[in-house]
């Protein structure tokens, strides 16, 4: 793969498996109370999905449906909306993952377009989810699924390294300790959700997004007035500027029910190639834990990339065609990425270890793909966790070398409590590069953030890093940590989060 690979996470990569078609068996015609109650603010909330792609003719209905059905043995709630042709399909409390008593879950698919089924997997806020705010989570790839951040860093349980570790346990860092969580299988085809690509880009992927929440907001609208954050890694460096600008795009134009946005968060992200290009040679040759490459190699690889890297990712920036940027990623890649990566044997996501570093643990790749766990959480397609087609549309049209710092700038300006975190460890998305990125956002603090030094950040009075704030922008280096950063250091994560969805700079404690 070209240098588009750079960001996503250490996983291996499936070929891609068409769904199942399932067959309505029969509807349950005995509703609970508790469902009764849940369709009827479904009632008082459908209209406020706007701009969904409506479904294809043949199922075009004319009023409100709400109903259980039974589908080969699995249970789903399902609503359709008539104003626009959504579909939102979930099993409820499958046990699976979060086994907190009176956590409520939710698992299915909310349709974003003609055949674009987009999974969504919802845990309840562990305390005050009456009240607590809403956050989505987004792995990078482009083309990873969410579900690795769910089950390798953030989510209500993770997996123990080991082959014989089979089942999950509870993760008692979990980010719905704070928050109610929402993880999204994007674009269509990656992970659990299935249909029709049409997505390309970073920027074709922000408006089915947009859709999912509206969709989201129309089955579950105690949720529309809460606080809602961002969360995401890796190639969510562009994930995550394009996904809160158009939100803010879409509120300003007074579309669809207003999103709260309030914070956004990008770990280890792939922001801007012409800093973080450069940002591999100077970590290979300067990071705190070992050096990669000779002082004669830093030279060489300084030399590459001014003569070659960084014209061609000029000429990208300049014409903005796609053959340019595909031509800019390719000649990156094989100037400075490609050699550099294979000077040694060590972990592109965590210097410290070989290149076979057993961990983050995938063991919980095999439990997503096993009979009962997908029938329990009502999946309807194989669960793939980087597929080829996704992330070869984005290769298509040279997404990965196009910045993502302008749009980033807009968001931190417009008030958004920003977080831009890294392990230090990390070599793909190193803080080098992240902190350069930082120091560049055009809002009004720029030339204060800038100036200012990086100060030891705490947790309950240990190290665990340094940081640096100014108004609503903070950047934070976490010691001792890989790419997912939450999978190395999971305490200082879930302070960092909950700091940050608060709406206020990160501190030390």
């Amino acid at each position: 793969m070209i240098a588009l690979a750079a960001c996503i996470s250490n996983e291996s990569i499936k070929p891609p498996v068409s769904p199942g078609s399932d067959i309505f068996s029969h509807q349950v015609t005995c509703l609970s109370l508790d469902v009764m109650r849940f369709f009827s603010s479904l009632v008082a909330s459908a209209s406020v999905i706007v701009g969904l792609v409506s479904a294809a003719p043949a199922s075009t209905i004319t009023h409100d449906k709400r109903s259980i059905v039974e589908r080969a043995g699995v249970v789903y709630n399902v609503f359709e909306h008539a104003a626009t042709g959504a579909k939102i399909e979930f099993v409820n409390n499958s046990g699976i993952c979060e086994t907190t008593p009176g956590v409520k879950q939710y698992s299915g698919y909310l349709s974003v377009g003609d055949n674009m089924n987009m999974w969504f997997w919802f845990f309840e806020a562990r305390q005050n989810p009456t009240t607590a705010p809403l956050a989505a989570w987004f792995n990078g790839g482009p083309g990873c699924s969410s579900m690795i951040g769910l089950f390798q860093e953030n989510g209500p349980c993770k997996f123990k390294v080991g082959s014989g570790n089979t089942t999950p346990i509870n993760n008692t860092n979990s980010f719905n300790n704070y928050a109610n969580m929402i993880y999204i299988d994007q674009p269509i085809g990656v992970g659990f959700s299935y249909g029709t690509d049409s997505v390309t880009s970073t920027v074709t992927a922000a408006p089915y997004v947009w859709k999912l929440i509206q969709a989201f907001y129309s089955s579950f609208p105690e949720y529309t007035s809460r606080d809602f954050g961002i969360f995401t890694e890796s190639y969510g460096g562009h994930y995550g500027p394009e996904f809160a600008k158009y939100i803010l795009d879409q509120n300003k134009a007074q579309a669809g029910t207003k999103i709260n946005i309030v914070a956004l968060g990008i770990n280890n992200g792939w922001f801007d190639a012409t800093i973080q290009e450069q940002a591999y040679v100077q970590f290979s040759y300067n990071n705190t834990y070992k050096p990669l490459i000779t002082s004669s190699q830093y030279t060489k690889y300084m030399n590459a990339f001014t003569n070659t890297c960084s014209p061609a990712l000029k000429k990208c920036t300049t014409s903005g065609s796609n053959a340019d940027c595909t031509k800019a990623d390719t000649a990156c890649y094989n100037a400075v990425e490609g050699p550099l990566s294979s000077t040694g044997d060590f972990d592109v996501y965590d210097i410290r270890a070989p290149s076979n570093d057993p961990e983050p643990p995938e063991n919980y790749v095999a439990y997503l793909q096993s009979a009962a766990v997908v029938k329990a959480i009502g999946a309807k397609s194989t669960y793939q966790e980087c597929p080829d087609a996704p992330y070869n549309k984005f290769a298509s049209t040279g997404d990965n070398p196009r910045s993502f710092v302008s749009a980033l700038g807009e968001v931190v300006s417009a008030g958004i409590t920003t977080l831009i975190w890294a392990g230090d460890a990390d070599w793909i998305c190193n803080w080098f590069g992240g902190l350069a990125v930082a120091n560049v956002i055009s809002y009004s603090g720029t030339s204060a953030f800038a100036a200012k030094s990086l100060a030891p950040y705490t947790v309950k009075g240990k190290e665990g890093g340094t940081f640096k704030t100014q108004g609503n922008l903070s950047f934070l280096r976490v010691y001792g940590a890989g790419h997912e950063v939450m999978y190395y250091q999971p305490e200082l994560s879930l302070q960092a989060f909950i700091q940050t969805m608060k709406k206020g700079a990160i501190a030390s404690t």
